[in-house]
């Protein structure tokens, strides 16, 4: 399927109701299942990678299938390693069976933990015979992996007999993932002592002692980016027409947050906050910086609305920290500079060393109508899709992909007038 996505012929107010963070959602979902209590979550996100989660949680077949939620596949491999007793084969999509889980199965096998690689070494599927762990010396892990190798060992941490004690070596990656992690183990009354950079954390042993009667989800910031995005370039006619609501800016949890910062200082996106954590997008009239830098080392998921909007802006940038767009459900890197080249622009890096540049390079604009390809990505639809705005129509291929993290985009895009239709191509 291809959507033609064109822009809003005029402006017109809307407030749009973002989704709940998934990666509060999921770990919410994982501790309460480590608790053995039952409290309702409420505003649960109901994305794929949240489903699945919940799915598998509730049933636990013998043979689970996350599809293509990279969140669900780690958090599971650890929550499946401690469950005496119980066998399960762990996979999913063809994409996924090349996300490597090496880091977080060597941690885990530390501990005792019963995996077995039913295919190539290093990556899924698994076999998980789950058994009573033990850290009997401190674990250590390569900080610059995925944070969510980190956060799922210490989710089961305090079920462990003597707790755990693990180091992380070299830079700790997205750091602030890993504190939502330990904030969200505490409220369910886990003891969690972290160093300052985080090289080091310690969990008590003793479970989630703290009864919760219920658990609110707050909405998810990583969505706001594409708001963000719309907004810097719908231009001054706009200003005050579009809202967001659900957002807290100042006490979230979530690292993405900060792409309220990025937006204000790079393109004078500002916001105002109302009651119910209503943010009114405010657009003033369009400035012109000499170049954008940033280290997306703390929020990898806000680069490609970042990049994006860049080209879209003729904004020059030059963005580090971004090795880890290379493991997520595509190449993000390498997608982001095939389908920007389409349009004509020419993006520079995207090696090993995590470093993404444009200093307004150009190529030869494909012909014709331009369809992005989303490589099984929903965050190459939904930062691509805003590009209608400048260039008065794109295509979309495979625009279902957004289901993965923000189900009602399309429809979101529809209300404030995005004029969407399935076209053949």
């Amino acid at each position: 399927m291809i959507y033609s996505v064109k822009p809003p012929v005029k402006p017109q107010r809307v407030a749009i109701n973002l989704p709940a963070s998934k990666s509060i959602s999921n770990r919410m979902l994982l501790l309460r299942a480590l608790s053995g209590q039952d409290f309702p979550i409420e505003n649960l996100s109901d994305c794929d990678d949240t489903n699945v989660m919940f799915a598998a949680l509730t049933d636990l077949p013998y043979t689970i299938d996350v599809g293509a939620a990279g969140t669900s596949m780690r958090f599971l491999v650890a929550y499946l390693s401690q469950l005496e007793g119980q066998e399960h084969v762990i996979t999913g999509t063809a994409r996924m069976l090349q996300r490597p889980i090496l880091a977080l199965v060597d941690a885990l096998r530390c501990l005792g933990a019963d995996i077995e690689y039913l295919g190539d070494n290093g990556f899924p599927p698994l076999k998980i015979k789950g058994k009573k762990l033990k850290c009997q010396q401190p674990v250590t892990m390569p900080g610059d992996v995925s944070s969510q190798y980190i956060s799922a060992i210490l989710m089961i941490a305090p079920l462990l007999e003597t707790g755990l004690k693990l180091r992380l070596e070299g830079e700790v990656a997205s750091k602030p993932y890993i504190q939502m992690t330990i904030k969200l183990m505490e409220e369910l009354g886990a003891k969690v002592h972290a160093a300052i950079d985080y090289s080091s954390i310690q969990v008590e042993a003793g479970g989630y002692p703290e009864e919760l009667n219920s658990f609110n989800v707050e909405a998810d910031w990583s969505a706001a980016a594409f708001w963000f995005e719309i907004s810097s370039l719908l231009g001054t006619n706009w200003n005050g027409y579009l809202s967001i609501k659900g957002l807290d800016g100042f006490q979230s949890l979530q690292g993405d947050s900060v792409v309220r910062k990025m937006y204000q200082e790079v393109f004078d996106v500002h916001y105002t906050s109302w009651a119910d954590n209503l943010f009114v997008l405010e657009i003033p009239k369009d400035r012109r910086m000499v170049s954008h830098r940033a280290d997306f080392s703390l929020c990898p998921d806000l680069a490609q609305a970042l990049v994006v909007t860049c080209c879209m802006r003729n904004m020059p940038f030059l963005y580090t920290g971004l090795e880890s767009l290379h493991i997520k459900e595509t190449d993000r890197i390498l997608a982001l500079k095939t389908e920007l080249a389409k349009l004509g622009f020419k993006l520079r890096g995207g090696d090993e060393d995590g470093m993404l540049m444009w200093q307004r390079g150009t190529c030869a604009k494909k012909k014709g109508r331009v369809v992005i390809d989303t490589y099984k990505d929903h965050r190459m639809a939904m930062s691509f899709a805003p590009c209608c705005i400048k260039l008065g129509e794109i295509l979309i291929n495979d625009p279902g992909v957004v289901s993965k993290s923000y189900p009602g985009f399309w429809d979101d895009l529809r209300k404030v007038g995005f004029i969407i239709e399935e076209v053949n191509e």
